[in-house]
């Protein structure tokens, strides 16, 4: 296992959501932070928050993962801060809405250089440092899309799956030579973040509408709070768990995709309208 207390961890999308979630409890269980995020200001908000109440070393750095630069400066920097970093959870991610035909190729480049490129690059300029510590740990973000891929979301699921296939190649090999470096992938059903709010709509998306409706959707059928998922990620790196599921319905989705892999979508799409209209009533 790895233990939290005496850790320093670098956490990228740290200024909201899942990543501010888990600055706050690691801080909370003793461990030092290098956050990184492109929003200086709510990086700066989750520091002083951390502050009032843990006395834990914490520095903020502005990275966007989009860049292999400012990720090669970031793990040296974090690294520089904080000598005995063996945490580092590859957090940051960002949403598309819109089928294939309605997204265009810069549109898909731009998710996936944040999503899935964002992490090699991360799991890359973090490794040689990790690989130093007594015992270390990987983390990285995926989704329940990882596992499943309704449609409107081609580029977030392919991404995602590109997340899981790499994360597990990347911990086999890690097995294989003996490392000291862990690696766990983590798949988050609905979590009541912002993503959906503040996704990008493919080009090709003239109705608004649909936006809308999506936004409506997620908030309906999201059930796991931030810091809910801060804390299974948290039990998976100290438990060591290679693939750490956060909510009933990533759990639901998982097995329902092991069951049926080919045509899952069917009933799972007559399973999320009828949680969406429940929702909508019992708000009435």
């Amino acid at each position: 296992m790895t233990a939290i207390d005496g850790s320093a961890a670098a956490v990228t999308g740290a200024a909201s959501g899942i990543g501010r979630a888990l600055a706050l409890e690691l801080a909370a269980r003793g461990c030092d932070l290098a956050l990184a995020d492109r929003d200086e200001a709510g990086l700066h908000a989750v520091a002083a928050e951390i502050a009032k109440s843990h006395p834990r070393k914490v520095t903020t750095h502005r990275v966007d993962v989009a860049e292999p630069a400012q990720i090669a400066y970031y793990a040296q920097a974090a690294a520089t801060a904080h000598p005995g970093l063996n945490i580092v959870i590859n957090n940051a991610g960002v949403a598309l809405l819109g089928q294939f035909t309605e997204i265009d190729q810069a549109q898909m480049d731009w998710l996936f250089n944040i999503n899935f490129w964002g992490v090699v690059h991360s799991s890359r300029a973090f490794l040689p440092h990790l690989a130093r510590q007594s015992e270390a740990h990987i983390v990285n973000l995926s989704s329940i899309f990882g596992i499943v891929a309704p449609p409107g979301q081609s580029a977030y699921a392919a991404a995602k799956f590109a997340v899981r296939g790499f994360s597990e190649a990347l911990r086999h090999e890690l097995q294989m030579a003996k490392s000291p470096v862990r690696l766990s992938v983590v798949h988050p059903g609905g979590v009541l973040t912002n993503i959906t709010r503040n996704s990008r709509t493919g080009s090709g998306v003239t109705d608004n509408a649909r936006r809308v409706q999506s936004i409506e959707r997620f908030d309906a059928i999201a059930k796991t709070t931030p810091q809910a998922a801060a804390l299974r990620i948290i039990k998976g790196i100290e438990n060591n768990e290679p693939r750490i599921l956060i909510g009933n319905d990533a759990r639901f989705m998982d097995i329902l995709q092991r069951l049926r892999p080919a045509t899952y979508w069917a009933p799972l799409q007559r399973r999320l309208e009828k949680m969406a209209r429940k929702t909508a009533t019992a708000r009435k």
